[in-house]
């Protein structure tokens, strides 16, 4: 009898941290009344922290993903959508 071992992907386990991250900072920024989308671009775009605010910890757990990776994120989960 064969013993099974359990495998995971770490692209799978990394990508549900940066969708997790990005729904807590848009939830922050929300709160806060600023426009998400507006903010996170402007983040990605510049790589300038003062794009997301810190309530919440928003800006902490942003700067904890990787940009490239991010932008990879998101044109990816864009491309799969159309």
């Amino acid at each position: 009898m064969k013993d099974k071992t359990m495998t995971f992907s770490l692209e799978i386990s990394k990508e549900s941290d940066i969708k997790r991250v990005l729904k807590l900072v848009q939830e922050a920024l929300d709160q806060k009344g600023y426009n998400a989308i507006n903010q996170i671009v402007g983040y990605i775009l510049s790589e300038d922290p003062t794009y997301i605010t810190t309530y919440n910890g928003a800006r902490s757990l942003m700067r904890r993903v990787d940009r490239d990776e991010l932008m990879q994120f998101v044109l990816k989960s864009y491309l799969d959508k159309i």
